[in-house]
């Protein structure tokens, strides 16, 4: 290993090889849950989320994790979920955020996301 030289260090690749990536659950959920597929990563859950300032819930970046296998990201966001609604009335596709994080906590089996 090289030694930091230069004040900076090459960091681990980030890059997620998707033939390794189980998306059995992801596709389950997208079977009880079409919402899941519907979102066109709009912005505006996050925009009114309460939650998004202070600890990044948004409910694009959990589908977007659960599409990539990172499972573990996706529930760490989901337990700053307050369930309060706001993402569901703002939503240009009326998709009902508060159903459909709670069929993600079924379907993953993290029924308690708190």
């Amino acid at each position: 290993m090289m030694e930091n030289i230069f004040g900076f260090s090459i960091s681990p690749s980030s890059a997620i090889n998707m033939d390794k990536v189980d998306r059995a659950l992801f596709e389950e959920l997208c079977r009880v849950e079409p919402d899941a597929v519907r979102c066109m990563a709009c912005g505006s859950c996050s925009a009114t989320c309460p939650a998004a300032a202070f600890s990044g819930m948004s409910i694009r970046k959990v589908l977007l994790c659960l599409q990539r296998g990172k499972e573990k990201e996706a529930f760490r966001m989901m337990s700053n979920c307050m369930l309060c609604g706001k993402c569901t009335m703002v939503c240009p596709r009326g998709i009902n955020t508060r159903r459909l994080v709670l069929s993600i906590s079924r379907i993953y089996g993290k029924e308690d996301t708190k």
